[in-house]
């Protein structure tokens, strides 16, 4: 299959399973389990998300590899694998706030965001229906249109995105790098779903991003869109992104932001914090 047909089948997963959060979901919705702490929540709905995606993809694509948030690892053979996130953004679907989507990708190679080759991906933000595809070499757009990074001035001026972590101590240390990135930029947002915030970032709606602890399937698609849509999107100290931290934005203004992450030591910071 050629990375057009795979964006054209992320998009139609997406949607499907967003249709089915939207029309299915309960009136109050409620925890199902929690993952890495109490804080960190699952619902019936991401269950039941996945569990779609996964059936569609193995009727479609059986000899395809699938990664997903909530459920064992499919082994494959044809060298693919598909990268899902059935609700990015769960603490806000589960309080009704506006900002969650459906994330599905395809990757070659091993399904490590350091090592993988990103083909093709859509994030479909289920409340407002806005929906961001990209494919490898084939540009990124949203809701059929072409999109663009944004072009800012300087770090001082750059609207910048971030994202917390689930642990205390993670989050004591992600609020001391944020008291020494927020005099240097324009304003911070704090959305809540990762695949959305690096969508905007592809389409200049923020003109910078940074997170530490994402996951595969919190970064494979929309990291993708960002790319293809002209941002640069790497970790700290020359590493990749992923779980070390994650920084999305458009040359040379995220280069400024690394440096300065890598200043606050954002990708070490909470190790020695304590109690």
């Amino acid at each position: 299959m050629d990375v057009e047909t795979l964006r054209e089948l992320a998009r139609r997963l997406a949607l499907e399973a967003g249709a089915l959060v939207r029309e299915q979901s309960p009136e109050r919705v409620v925890v199902a389990a929690t993952k890495s702490s109490e804080v960190d929540p699952v619902t019936a709905m991401d269950r039941a998300s996945e569990e779609l995606l996964r059936a569609r993809i193995a009727a479609e694509r059986p000899d395809d590899a699938i990664l997903g948030e909530e459920g064992d690892d499919v082994p494959g053979t044809s060298g693919l694998t598909w990268v899902l996130d059935p609700i990015d953004g769960t603490v806000n679907y589960l309080y009704g706030v506006a900002s969650f989507a459906v994330s599905v990708a395809v990757v070659a190679g091993p399904p490590d965001p350091a090592r993988w080759t990103a083909l093709a991906g859509c994030v479909h933000s289920v409340v407002d229906g806005r929906t961001w595809t990209a494919a490898s070499g084939g540009g990124a757009e949203r809701d059929g249109r072409p999109v663009r990074a944004g072009s800012p001035a300087s770090l001082a001026t750059s609207l910048v995105g971030t994202g917390f972590g689930y642990s205390p101590a993670r989050r004591a240390g992600q609020a001391r790098v944020l008291t020494q990135v927020l005099p240097r930029v324009r304003d911070i947002r704090r959305l809540g779903a990762a695949a959305i915030d690096l969508c905007l970032v592809g389409e200049g709606a923020l003109d910078l991003y940074y997170e530490r602890g994402l996951n595969p399937w919190d970064l494979a698609a929309g990291a993708l869109v960002a790319t293809e849509a002209g941002a640069v999107v790497t970790g700290l100290r020359g590493a990749p992104a992923g779980t070390a931290m994650t920084v999305a934005g458009p040359a040379p203004v995220q280069g400024d932001l690394v440096r300065l992450l890598e200043d606050a030591g954002a990708d070490t910071v909470e190790e020695t914090f304590t109690d």
